[in-house]
């Protein structure tokens, strides 16, 4: 009897093995418990970082190029909501020649159903707060924007406790207090260069439409989380590409019916002569405006379905401090302590969530063994 159990136990781990398909696991074929969790936690942390490397670059230079935009000539609030969603084409080969692209024999009516009403309210929500951050873009001076832009995290963690069910541990609780504080620093600072002046009542417009922005998308960023739970696949990365297409597709046409609706299209021969950069850089600010936000859009659905919605917003946050300096060098904005501050508290801030997720990870690896001898390891988690 003791025979058969050190069989099974051996077969269980065996099937661990495969399932891993862990070189460092594979070559301790005697000890299979040792080798696979620190391959395993390599691989997810090699992800995020590649995740939010994308999050930081996509949304830094997307929004210094809608700056840009508006800055030279640009005036039509249809296209730059336009070119933040439209550049979804670059990710439809991957849906069409992925090795893992599920059977469509596998979904029932009932599911297609489902996820076509799915895609459409991802849609309306994104192509609402798409236009509404451009108006807020257009209307309110950089500092100011990126303040209130970040109250997409304090947003973020409150749907998320009653969404996602999201716990908060003192150290998240503490990054998220100093990615809002480097954030609000910002108002500080002065914006004594900006080309832009508005009236007081754009100005109190543009603030609205960037709160109801940021309160827009929190709420897509937990309904994405709550979508990765619920919907399995065999790719996870296909998941990320499929939805983003979907929803994309699906603001895009929206926005379509906006920018003819309201007659900006008529104007936009017009604005493109008198870019101040001249009609190349007209058309390449555009066109690289979209590529970049469908860059941020990856590394924010990778991190979703890797950690979190919160920890996706918390790198999201991160990269507020860089627009700013990255206006000194592209904008001609002005350096000051207040901007330096801000970057020095948003680094601590980031340090803090990423050792808290360490902490996570070291005091769940007990539960971790228990849960894969029982088969039930949790999908797309360090």
């Amino acid at each position: 009897m003791g025979e058969q159990v050190q069989e099974t136990q051996l077969s269980v781990r065996d099937e661990e093995s495969r399932e891993t398909k862990s070189p460092a696991h594979m070559s301790n074929a005697g000890e299979p418990e040792a080798a696979p969790s620190p391959a395993r936690n390599y691989k997810c942390w090699l992800k995020i970082a590649v995740f939010s490397l994308f999050v930081l670059s996509g949304q830094s230079i997307a929004t210094i190029l809608g700056r840009l935009y508006y800055e030279k000539g640009g005036k039509s609030k249809w296209m730059e909501t336009l070119v933040q969603i439209a550049g979804f084409p670059i990710l439809i080969p991957y849906l069409f020649f992925s090795p893992n692209k599920p059977s469509s024999t596998t979904k029932t009516a009932l599911d297609s159903r489902l996820l076509a009403l799915v895609y459409v309210v991802f849609g309306i929500i994104f192509a609402a707060s798409t236009m509404m951050f451009s108006v807020g873009l257009q209307y309110l001076p950089v500092s100011t924007f990126s303040l209130i832009t970040a109250s997409q995290l304090g947003f973020n963690a409150l749907l998320a406790f009653f969404i996602n069910s999201q716990k908060f541990t003192p150290l998240t609780i503490n990054s998220i207090v100093l990615l809002t504080v480097s954030s609000t620093l910002l108002v500080f600072q002065t914006d004594s260069n900006s080309t832009t002046t508005v009236s007081t009542g754009k100005y109190v417009v543009g603030f609205i439409c960037t709160l109801i922005a940021s309160a827009g998308c929190a709420l897509i960023l937990n309904l994405t989380q709550l979508y990765f739970r619920k919907v399995q696949r065999k790719d996870p990365i296909y998941m990320i590409f499929e939805l983003l297409t979907y929803e994309s597709m699906v603001a895009t046409f929206i926005v379509l019916v906006g920018l003819f609706a309201s007659g900006e299209w008529k104007g936009l021969r017009e604005e493109m002569e008198e870019f101040s950069l001249g009609k190349v850089s007209y058309v390449m600010t555009l066109v690289w405006t979209a590529i970049t936000w469908q860059v941020f859009a990856i590394g924010m659905g990778g991190l979703i379905f890797q950690v979190s919605s919160v920890f996706s917003n918390v790198i999201a946050v991160v990269g507020l401090p860089i627009v700013p300096v990255l206006a000194v060098v592209f904008l001609d904005d002005k350096m000051d302590g207040v901007k330096g501050i801000a970057m020095a508290l948003a680094i601590w801030g980031f340090l803090s969530y990423v050792y808290q997720q360490h902490l996570d990870d070291v005091a769940s690896k007990a539960q971790d063994k228990s849960d894969k001898q029982s088969g039930q390891i949790q999908n797309g988690r360090c």
